[in-house]
């Protein structure tokens, strides 16, 4: 496997475009990702119960097993718009198909901004009648879809497979309002891998649990959140079939990206200077040592003392606590920053001026072994800063 520059159009038939339709005041808010041919497709939605337009629409249309065109803005979420944000994603898929001359029912929405509005659609569609399948900023799509996120998320890799090159290009944006069952993030995934709708939806939903489900920045879950694979099999590689040699490979490629996605999203938290990786180790299940890493990670406290270069593992042990998941304290280890500061339930000596050296970089790795099982968990976030609260409280104005 090798990382290399591309973009969403990088897999063999796919083309992306990205431009400034008038949503935002300046930046790209408008972009579709295109396949030659239909593709097959996998996709996981919010668990929100309050959902936006675009994820209402989607569900039904994955269902199908194909999409051929994705369309996607940023600065309005078309969620909470009753009855005509439906009829709106719906112009969008119609507007969308009718321009690259496909089926409407081959065209995914996806929208991400501020709630409650309704879509300027005039600007809308004169953005798509504006996109182009050959644009000369190749990097348009994964810059349209930003919202308060510092940064593009974006990563290409390629690698072999039944002697074909095959290539994933993936990307997603995600800043706050995120605590996945799924959480405001959108992420696109484009591959020219042969492989069934069936077995991707497996491989995705599977992987959903051990990567963006275990983020967390700010413990709220969105009404926008979506992930979609889009696999066009323009590789001519062999179908991928579970019993085929190739399977385990695919589905490590695919957990290198989505993980890459992940700690991205984690590491680009609303006002953030820092990401939090936790790992638990000695757990009785694999659901146990997530869920065990994600209380700590999505604590508060902990947040804060990581954002003060404060030792407080207090805050950890207590996170642990709180989590669900019963453990007998005094088999709990502690290392913070790499620094031993809890053993079999007793507090450890360690130098103070040399933790806070150690807090001060700008990735943060906690351990914890909490017994003697065989499972091991992760879980990323970021800490919690005075910007994070001054760039929420003016969000909206």
């Amino acid at each position: 496997m090798e990382i290399i520059e591309g973009s969403m159009a990088s897999p063999k038939g796919f083309h992306a475009s990205g431009l400034h339709c008038g949503i935002k005041k300046k930046k790209l808010d408008i972009a579709w990702i295109y396949s030659e041919v239909p593709a097959s497709v996998a996709g996981v939605f919010t668990t929100n119960q309050v959902k936006a337009a675009p994820v209402i629409l989607d569900k039904e249309v994955i269902k199908n097993g194909k999409i051929q065109a994705i369309i996607a803005n940023s600065g309005n979420a078309n969620a909470c718009t009753g009855k005509q944000g439906f009829e709106d994603a719906l112009s969008m898929q119609k507007l969308v198909a009718r321009k690259l001359e496909i089926d409407s029912s081959l065209v995914a929405v996806a929208s991400t901004g501020i709630i409650g509005q309704a879509l300027p659609m005039d600007k809308i569609e004169q953005g798509i009648c504006d996109l182009s399948k050959n644009p000369e900023n190749v990097h348009g799509f994964e810059k349209a879809i930003l919202t308060t996120d510092t940064k593009e998320k974006m990563i290409t890799i390629t690698d072999t497979i039944g002697g074909k090159e095959v290539v994933i290009s993936a990307c997603s944006k995600g800043s706050g309002m995120i605590h996945p069952n799924m959480a405001t993030m959108l992420g696109f995934v484009t591959t020219d891998i042969n492989i069934d709708s069936a077995l991707l939806q497996e491989i995705l939903s599977e992987l959903t649990e051990v990567t963006f489900n275990q983020i967390t920045v700010d413990g709220d879950t969105s009404t926008n959140d979506m992930v979609l694979i889009m696999a066009n099999g323009l590789a001519k590689n062999n179908l991928i079939v579970k019993e085929s040699t190739d399977y385990q490979l695919v589905k490590d490629l695919f957990k290198f990206v989505l993980t890459f996605l992940a700690k991205e999203i984690a590491r680009d938290g609303e006002g953030a200077t820092k990401l939090i990786e936790v790992t638990v180790e000695g757990a009785n299940s694999s659901q146990d040592a997530r869920m065990l890493a994600k209380s700590v990670v999505g604590s508060m406290l902990v947040k804060s003392a990581i954002f003060g270069h404060d030792p407080n593992w207090g805050r950890i042990l207590c996170s642990l606590g709180y989590s669900g998941i019963s453990f007998n304290p005094e088999d709990v280890n502690i290392e913070l920053a790499g620094i031993p500061v809890f053993k079999n339930g007793q507090p450890i000596d360690f130098d103070h001026k040399k933790m806070q050296k150690a807090l001060v970089v700008d990735e943060i790795k906690i351990a914890v072994q909490v017994g003697s099982g065989r499972h091991t968990g992760k879980a990323w976030g970021c800490d919690l800063t005075y910007d994070y609260v001054k760039i929420n409280a003016l969000y909206h104005t």
